[in-house]
C-alpha cells in the first residue's frame, strides 16, 4: 500500500491570508461565456461586456439602458445553491454577506442612474426553465425599449 504525502503549508497562516488576499478574481466567465453564447444563438445583438461602468457589468446594452449581471451562486450566495464551507464559516459568512450588500447597492446605484438591471444566477444557465423565463425577460426588455 503506498504511503499518502500531506503537503504542509510553506507560509504561516498569516501570510498565507496575506497572499491569498491579494488574489483578485475576474468574473465567472464560464457562465459569462455561456450566456453571450445564447445571445448569439437567439440573436440578441447590441451588447458589450466590459464596459466601464459602476459595478462591472457583464453585459450593457447601451442603447437600451440595460445591465445584465451573472450572479455566481456560491459568490453571490444564492438562496438554493450557496453551501458555506466549514471551514472558517465565520470569514465566509461575512463574506457573502458584503457580496450581498455591495450586489443591493450597484443595482441601486445603476436605476438611479437609469439602467434597467437584470441578474441572473449562475444555475439559470444550466435549468432550460429557469434560463427560459430570464431569456425571455431580457428579450421582451429589448423589445419594448427599442419602439
Amino acid at each position: 500500500m503506498p504511503l499518502k504525502h500531506l503537503m504542509t503549508d510553506v507560509f504561516t497562516k498569516a501570510k498565507r491570508s496575506e497572499v491569498m488576499s491579494r488574489i483578485r478574481g475576474s468574473g465567472n466567465k464560464g457562465t459569462e461565456l455561456a450566456l453571450a453564447k445564447l445571445f448569439r444563438k437567439h440573436g440578441v445583438t447590441g451588447w458589450r461586456r466590459n464596459q466601464p461602468l459602476f459595478g462591472k457589468p457583464d453585459f450593457t446594452f447601451r442603447r437600451q439602458r440595460i445591465i445584465v449581471f451573472v450572479d455566481g451562486c456560491f459568490w453571490h450566495g444564492c438562496p438554493k445553491h450557496c453551501s458555506m464551507p466549514a471551514n472558517n464559516r465565520g470569514f465566509w459568512e461575512n463574506k457573502l454577506t458584503a457580496n450581498k450588500e455591495r450586489d443591493r447597492l450597484v443595482t441601486q446605484t445603476l436605476r438611479k442612474q437609469g439602467w434597467r438591471v437584470i441578474r441572473v444566477w449562475e444555475h439559470d444557465l444550466a435549468v432550460n426553465d429557469a434560463l427560459t423565463l430570464k431569456l425571455g425577460r431580457i428579450f421582451e426588455t429589448l423589445k419594448t425599449t427599442e419602439k
